[in-house]
């Protein structure tokens, strides 16, 4: 299964997964086909997964061709500009809508199709319970190590949705070392795993959970998102996706009504351990030997060969030849779709990219460089300007009343600041 990114208040929206289909305008009957599917999974469940409903007001637009369709007459209110662009929730009028684009829904089966409105529905009453964590992106998930050992967890959480009993323990205990290995060589990075599971897992869970007709069309839908993750070209912001159904539905078996008690504090691999009153496994190397440990290495060592000369390529690029340096912060739609880590500097995100600020607006379709703090973007080669827009290759950038661009500290670079 394949699924949808989203957004909240305070994170940058974001589709994952796979490329969008080409542009067209809202099939308003289509779409009303959507709408009342995904709301009558959504009764069928009547508030016994969260205590409370998740149906929520939708709405799928096409920014391209500003059409959009809703699944409740729209309100006496301007339309958000972003209706059609960002997947998640959308403060329209009075009211908090489950925004989704068009692109992201239209050739999708229905079974994804509605754990996608589900999801963004979700993360409306995520926010109401506090249940929001702030995210940034998990870089070190695009390393060699950081991949081996998430690879390495999803298999055996894959194993564990399929065994039961004393196997599905073994293959949980595994799990666990394995989530524990990873966390020992990025200790610094825990804390943003933990974060994208509560903000980004949770919302996967419940899409996955009420879009299945049964227990096991849920656990078979749970495993075809790790497998379809882990053949991703980067886990950076999807890792939660896969994670998130897992370590839910073993929850469902191991604490049932867990949902009630989840806090924005707690860690669902934690949650899992404790209610299955066990450890990680302390034998790593046989657990390792289990999964294919060592073709997973080879692997992963083969593709960070590969990406050698692209990375220094895109180092010249974007850190080392001239650029335009900008803020980062802001909200809009971002496509992690074969996102790259250069180490050290931040994310290179090469699908399609719409932000605003207090800066303006930039789009961009060929790559962005967001720092790893987020503080910062790096655009390559500017080339024609105005005072008021700015372009390169695959990107412009409109400019906001109250700021310019300036000479950067290095020849060639320009920056975005606020006039004196």
């Amino acid at each position: 299964m394949r699924t949808s990114a989203s957004c909240t208040a305070i994170l940058a929206c974001v589709v994952m997964g796979h490329p969008a289909p080409a542009v067209a305008q809202v099939d308003q009957q289509r779409a009303q086909q959507f709408f009342a599917e995904a709301r009558a999974l959504c009764e069928r469940d009547g508030g016994r997964l969260w205590g409370e409903s998740i149906c929520m007001p939708m709405v799928i637009g096409d920014a391209r061709m500003q059409t959009f369709a809703t699944s409740q007459p729209p309100p006496d209110a301007p339309r958000p500009k972003l209706i059609g662009i960002v997947n998640g929730p959308i403060r329209w009028g009075d009211t908090m809508w489950a925004a989704m684009s068009w692109a992201t829904l239209a050739d999708e089966p229905p079974h994804v199709r509605d754990a996608m409105l589900l999801h963004e529905s979700f993360h409306i009453v995520q926010m109401r319970r506090g249940l929001v964590v702030e995210t940034t992106l998990a870089e070190h998930l695009d390393s060699p190590d950081g991949r081996y050992w998430l690879r390495l967890e999803w298999h055996a959480l894959a194993r564990a949705l399929r065994d039961s009993g004393d196997a599905r323990t073994r293959a949980v205990r595994d799990a666990l070392a394995f989530r524990q290995a990873r966390h020992a060589r990025f200790p610094d990075m825990v804390e943003t795993e933990r974060a994208l599971d509560i903000t980004e897992g949770l919302a996967s869970y419940t899409g996955v959970v009420l879009a299945a007709q049964s227990e096991a069309d849920a656990i078979a839908a749970a495993i075809d998102e790790l497998a379809g993750q882990e053949s991703g070209e980067s886990y950076v912001r999807t890792a939660a996706y896969a994670s998130g159904p897992a370590y839910g539905l073993l929850l469902d078996a191991a604490s049932p009504g867990w949902t009630r008690t989840v806090r924005a504090s707690d860690d669902p691999a934690a949650m899992l351990m404790r209610a299955l009153a066990i450890r990680p496994a302390t034998d790593l190397d046989a657990a390792v030997a289990r999964y294919g440990g060592a073709e997973i290495r080879a692997a992963e060592d083969r593709r960070a060969q590969q990406r050698q000369a692209r990375v220094a390529e895109l180092r010249r690029r974007f850190v080392d030849g001239p650029v335009l340096l900008m803020p980062g912060g802001g909200s809009g739609f971002s496509d992690s779709h074969g996102a790259l880590v250069i180490p050290d500097v931040g994310t290179i995100w090469f699908g399609e990219y719409h932000q605003k600020g207090p800066w303006g607006a930039l789009d961009a379709d060929n790559g962005v460089l967001l720092s790893t703090d987020g503080s910062t973007r790096r655009l390559p080669a500017p080339v024609r300007r105005d005072e008021t827009t700015l372009t390169g290759d695959g990107w412009t950038l409109q400019i906001a009343p109250g700021w310019m661009i300036r000479e950067g500290a290095r020849p060639g670079d320009l920056e975005l600041v606020r006039r004196p």
